[in-house]
């Protein structure tokens, strides 16, 4: 019986699980984890956990699926080396546990701002659960919140600082907020949502420094402002947790190298999720992403790879994101270059932005309108682009063009 290993306990390692054993796979799998809780959805941890008065998780499958499925799980216990000679995984524990085929499914770790002082008690990098319950218990007794970094986890725990009632201050260092992941339209839309929320936002916010007393920060020196914080929240973005591939000498850029298939440079090794860079065929280039949507479906590439009935990874890249009274749902990717046409929506707040390349429809980011995040699913799916011209009237349902 083939022996499947599965280091990681994120949405894609748990997908993997439930789609192997839908295939009726026959091998025996063990996952890895490193957090002592089962798998569980992750994205809550920016917002609804914080509010929540209990410590529950909601868990990604239900607490008996592993043992009914006869998958052996090793929880609070991470891998720290692999042995691809002797097809080995050494745990912290010191258990050794052997493989036939490897997944590694290691999600990201968060950046660290550059010379900040370790053990800081009132500083959150959120990753995992853990780190969230920590900054609700923080959250608690605190009034002046100051987030690092306007990208969507920042954006979404300062929103729910702010829903909380506290004061929150969100430096980014960027010219506009998201700039890596939406356009300047969106961005603005978004900065002014948060500005009449009550957060204060600034941008080209640099260089900065934390100043610490004790074991706790106290302020962030910006210029010759001093902004006092009860809580300090670093959201710069996150780096694919390779350091187990790298040692182990597989290919890595930006992320484990995987071919459609999910494959990496060891034929007997596979990985992904967030971790990876894969082949995205529209850009002609690799690709990572960290979404929920990436890690399901690189899992179910993977199993169907396992399962000896490869087909390759196609599926069209989708985002979204909670952040107060907005709900941003993106559809495709586009680059800078596209040309961008804004239909409006039922209210202000409700609107999409369609992203045109070469007079074919690539993207489409929404805010407030599901109908059109819908539509916009389906749209690239199909490959199909209604014409801008049609595309932008009010009056023309976007679904319309689905038929």
């Amino acid at each position: 019986m083939p022996q499947l290993l599965i280091i990681g306990g994120g949405h894609a390692a748990a997908q993997l699980c439930a789609a192997l054993t839908e295939a009726a796979y026959s091998g025996r799998i063990t996952l890895v984890s490193e957090e002592s809780a089962l798998p569980y959805h992750r994205p809550p941890l920016s917002k609804g956990f914080l509010k929540q008065a209990d410590d529950s998780l909601q868990h990604l499958r239900g607490d008996g699926f592993f043992d009914t499925h006869r998958i052996d799980v090793h929880l609070g216990d991470a891998a720290l080396a692999i042995d691809r000679a002797s097809k080995q995984v050494s745990l912290r524990s010191g258990l050794q546990l052997a493989y036939d085929q490897l997944v590694l499914a290691t999600g990201a770790r968060p950046r660290r701002l550059p010379g900040l002082a370790e053990g800081l008690q009132n500083t959150v990098l959120l990753r995992s659960a853990e780190d969230a319950l920590r900054l609700r218990r923080q959250l608690a007794s605190a009034q002046a919140v100051v987030v690092i970094g306007g990208g969507f986890i920042g954006l979404e725990l300062a929103a729910t600082a702010r829903a909380l009632g506290k004061t929150v201050t969100v430096l980014e260092a960027a010219p506009r907020l998201l700039a890596r992941a939406v356009s300047p339209e969106l961005s603005e839309h978004v900065l002014q949502t948060h500005a009449a929320a009550g957060i204060d936002v600034r941008l080209n916010a640099g260089p900065l420094q934390v100043v610490a007393e004790g074991d706790r920060a106290s302020a962030v020196q910006l210029g010759d402002e001093r902004l006092p914080l009860d809580v300090l929240v670093i959201g710069i973005g996150a780096t694919p947790d390779i350091a187990l591939a790298q040692a182990a000498g597989l290919d890595c850029a930006n992320g484990v190298v995987v071919d459609a298939h999910m494959r990496t440079s060891d034929p007997d090794v596979f990985a992904i999720g967030d971790c990876t860079a894969f082949p995205y065929a529209p850009w002609g280039e690799p690709l990572r992403l960290e979404s929920v949507q990436n890690a399901h479906d690189q899992a179910r590439t993977l199993a169907a790879t396992l399962m000896s009935q490869p087909r390759p990874y196609t599926a069209v890249p989708w985002f979204w994101s909670e952040q107060g009274a907005m709900r941003l749902q993106m559809a495709g990717l586009a680059r800078p270059e596209a040309r961008r046409f804004r239909r409006p929506g039922a209210t202000p707040q409700s609107f999409s932005i369609l992203h045109y390349e070469d007079g074919r429809l690539v993207c489409v980011e929404s805010v407030n309108a599901p109908m059109d995040h819908l539509a916009a699913k389906k749209l690239l799916e199909l490959g199909r682009s209604p014409a801008p011209d049609i595309a932008i009237d009010p009056a023309t349902p976007l679904k319309a063009h689905t038929a």
